[in-house]
């Protein structure tokens, strides 16, 4: 009983500390503070300036939404190229020579368990190489540069979520459809892809994490484009380094910081609940089948 309390504590206790900073940030959003400053309830004014000053005609507020938008752009566009390789590549793994799929399954962890910046330097390095000796001196670090930085990045990830969803599969049901009269790419489209979709849609979500949350490719492989115009392309994590060179962290990226995890939590909650549904619709379908 003493065990279980303690773990129970120890976990929650790890938990607060994890959101602790989130928490920090969603109150001072409600806070007219330029800066967070800890002591006197004096200190706290409360008011929705920030919020209004986010979705105002000020140039900060400009700023924030161009590297919001550059963001959101470059991963579902990363996430969505990301999926479409890493799925048919795992699939041609999947039924490839076993000589062939372990030295796939090699090339695809190198960059998983490799540092970051050794793949920011690699694709640095490549680029400028190409550069200079195909193109004769032309720069070619862009939005496609950066893109294909991120895609690199996601691609292992999501074959290493649609690879197990493929080994639990049948194998013998794409098999079963070509007999039937499928053609391949059918039995591909209405066998193969619907038994794996909770690993293809996983690898979908940890693409845009990733591609989210990253600093190091982006700021080596950036260029030009996209919502900057002829600037480096700025994403919220690149603006915000950038911010802190110059002086301290824009107070408007305080309530930007709430609403991205409501909209976070609202998709995880919404997730959960259609995976928690989905099983239960199942079982009683499968239920009125019997009694009938």
């Amino acid at each position: 009983m003493v065990k279980k309390v303690l773990a129970n504590i120890y976990i929650y206790l790890i938990l607060f500390l994890m959101y602790l900073p989130i928490l920090v940030l969603i109150a001072f959003s409600l806070s007219t503070n330029d800066t967070i400053q800890f002591g006197s309830a004096e200190n706290f004014n409360f008011g929705f300036d920030l919020y209004q000053n986010l979705f105002s005609d000020t140039r900060v507020a400009r700023e924030i939404w161009t590297a919001m938008g550059n963001t959101l752009i470059i991963a579902l566009i990363s996430a969505v190229v990301s999926v479409v390789l890493g799925t048919l590549g795992a699939i041609g793994t999947f039924y490839a020579k076993k000589r062939a799929q372990k030295a796939i399954e090699i090339a695809t962890q190198i960059p998983v368990v490799n540092a970051e910046i050794v793949i920011a330097l690699s694709l640095t390095v490549m680029f400028v190489f190409v550069g200079n000796v195909i193109f004769r001196g032309a720069k070619l670090f862009s939005f496609w540069t950066l893109l294909i930085g991120h895609v690199v990045l996601s691609l292992p990830f999501v074959y290493l979520n649609v690879k197990p969803k493929l080994q639990q599969m049948d194998p013998h049901l794409y098999e079963a459809a070509l007999d039937l009269g499928a053609t391949p790419s059918q039995g591909l489209t209405k066998v193969i892809i619907p038994q794996i979709m909770p690993g293809i849609f996983s690898g979908f979500l940890l693409s845009i994490t990733l591609s989210l949350d990253d600093f190091i490719v982006t700021a080596f492989t950036r260029g030009p484009g996209l919502l900057s115009g002829d600037a480096a392309i700025e994403t919220l994590s690149t603006y915000i380094q950038t911010s802190l060179k110059k002086h301290t962290v824009p107070a408007e990226l305080r309530p930007l910081t709430l609403i991205i995890f409501l909209v976070v939590l609202a998709i995880v909650l919404g997730v959960t609940l259609y995976k928690n549904h989905t099983p239960k619709t199942k079982r009683r379908g499968l239920a009125r089948n019997e009694s009938i």
